[in-house]
C-alpha cells in the first residue's frame, strides 16, 4: 500500500481527545477526528458523537502528529542479508511511512516492489541504489566495484516503471564500498538525478571520497544521510572546515538526515552541531538486522536521543513527520483537514530513564522518551509501542565493516 491508498474499512474510526502537534493551527487543542471508511477525514471538532457503527480510539489527551516517516531503513527482507520486514520498522512502532534506502538496485527492485512494498500495511517507498545489485551481500560484495556495477539505461527504465514507489536515488560513498573510485559514483548519481528529476541520498562515511567534496556536489533537495557520524576523517566535530561546508550546504537546501544505523551516529557530534544551531532536517533510523537490537532499536528511541541532545520537541516531531514527507515529495501541508487522507501517529511523552548507546558505544540516559500508542492508517488504528531488545540479544561490532552484527 503506497500513496495513502488505504484499504476501505468496514466502519468509520473516531479518534477521541487527541492533541495535535506540528500540524498547524489546531496544535495544542484537544480534538476529536472522525475518519470515514475510505480513509479520509470526515469531521474535526472539539467533540464528535460516536454512532453505533463507529470504532473509537481514545487518545486520552496524547499527542497526535502527522504519521512518523522513517526516511532511511532497510526493508528488503530476504533480498539482502541485512534487511528486516517493513512491519518491524513500521506501524507497530508508530511509523506509518517507511522509506527503503537503497537495498535494491535495478536488477532486483521488482522483488522489493512485489514482496515488500505492495503488500505492506505501511506506506513503503524506496531510494533506488545506483548499483544494480543493491545490498544483496552488504559490505561483503560491493554494489559499486566499477562501471560494470551500474547500468544507466536499466536504472532509467526501472525508475520510469515505478515512479509511484521510487522517490530518489541512493549512493553509498564510502571507501569500504567504492575503494579508490572516489567521487565518480556520486557525480554519476547526481547526473542521473538531474536526468530523472529525483533527489539523491548520499551515504557519507569512511573516506574516500571526502565528506567535504561530497557536500559541494549536492544541491537543494539532495540528502546527506549519516550527517552526524563520528568516523575518523568524516566527522564535522573534528574538522571546522568541514563543519562550515555542511552548514553552508544546509543553508542552500541540502537535507541533513540523521540515519543513525549501527555505525553512523555520534552523541558528541550531534550535541556539538545542535549547540551551534545546525539541526538535521530529517530524523531516520537506518534500521536493519544489525542495528535493530544494537544501538538503534526504533524510530521513537532515535527521536528521543535527538531531543535529549538539545533539539526542541516540535523540531524533533517535524523532522520525523513533515520534513521527510517533503523530502520525498509527498503531501506535507494542511494534513489535518476534512477530506485529507488520515495518516497520523498518536504518541505520549513519558519519563522512562532508560540507558541507550550511540553507534560508537557511548552511553546516555534518556529521562523522557517518545512512546507511540497508535499508527493511524486511514480508518485503521494499529496499536504501537516502542521497541526494546531482549536481554538475550547479543551484539558486537564488526571491526571490518563497521556495522553492528
Amino acid at each position: 500500500m503506497i500513496g495513502n491508498s488505504f484499504k476501505p474499512a468496514s466502519s468509520p474510526l473516531l479518534i477521541r481527545n487527541a492533541k495535535p502537534v506540528a500540524l498547524g493551527k489546531a496544535d495544542g487543542e484537544s480534538l476529536d477526528i472522525l475518519v470515514k471508511p475510505d480513509g479520509r477525514i470526515g469531521e474535526i471538532a472539539a467533540f464528535i458523537e460516536a454512532g453505533g457503527d463507529v470504532r473509537v480510539v481514545d487518545a486520552k489527551s496524547a499527542f497526535l502528529s502527522a504519521g512518523w516517516t522513517d526516511l532511511h531503513a532497510h526493508v528488503w527482507y530476504g533480498g539482502t542479508d541485512i534487511s528486516i520486514r517493513p512491519g518491524e520498522a513500521g506501524a507497530a512502532r508508530g511509523v506509518t511511512t517507511v522509506v527503503d534506502a537503497g537495498s535494491a538496485g535495478e536488477a532486483n527492485f521488482h522483488g522489493l516492489r512485489e514482496l515488500m512494498v505492495d503488500p505492506a500495511q505501511e506506506n513503503v517507498y524506496a531510494f533506488l541504489n545506483i548499483g544494480s545489485i543493491g545490498l544483496v551481500a552488504c559490505n561483503r560484495v560491493s554494489e559499486l566495484i566499477d562501471m560494470r556495477s551500474i547500468d544507466i539505461d536499466r536504472i532509467k527504465a526501472c525508475v520510469d516503471a515505478n515512479r509511484d514507489a521510487i522517490v530518489g536515488l541512493k549512493i553509498r560513498a564510502s571507501a569500504v564500498i567504492t575503494g579508490g573510485w572516489d567521487l565518480v559514483p556520486v557525480k554519476l548519481a547526481k547526473k542521473l538525478g538531474r536526468v530523472l528529476d529525483l533527489p539523491v541520498m548520499v551515504h557519507v562515511g569512511e573516506p574516500p571520497p571526502l565528506y567535504d567534496d561530497i557536500v559541494e556536489l549536492l544541491g537543494p533537495g539532495d540528502i546527506v544521510t549519516h550527517c552526524f557520524n563520528g568516523k575518523l576523517g568524516g566527522s564535522i566535530l573534528e574538522d571546522e572546515d568541514l563543519y562550515l561546508l555542511v552548514e553552508a550546504a544546509s543553508k542552500r537546501g541540502v537535507i541533513l538526515d540523521v540515519g543513525h544505523g549501527g555505525a553512523s551516529f555520534s552523541f558528541d557530534v550531534a550535541r556539538a552541531a545542535l549547540s551551534r544551531g545546525l539541526l538535521p532536517q530529517t530524523i531516520s533510523t537506518d534500521l536493519h538486522n544489525r542495528s535493530l537490537d544494537g544501538a538503534v532499536w526504533d524510530m521513537a528511541t532515535t527521536m528521543s536521543k535527538l531531543l535529549s541532545l538539545g533539539m526542541g520537541f516540535e523540531d524533533v516531531v517535524t523532522a520525523s513527520t513533515i520534513n521527510p514527507r517533503k523530502a520525498i515529495r509527498l503531501p506535507h501541508e494542511n494534513l489535518l483537514e476534512v477530506g485529507k487522507p488520515a495518516e497520523f501517529t498518536i504518541f505520549e511523552f513519558e519519563e522512562t530513564g532508560i540507558e541507550v548507546k550511540d553507534s560508537q558505544g557511548a552511553t546516555s540516559r534518556l529521562d523522557k522518551t517518545f512512546e507511540p500508542r497508535h499508527a493511524i492508517l486511514g480508518a485503521e488504528a494499529v496499536a504501537a509501542s516502542r521497541y526494546m531488545p531482549s536481554p538475550e540479544s547479543k551484539i558486537h561490532n564488526c571491526p571490518h565493516c563497521g556495522w553492528a552484527l
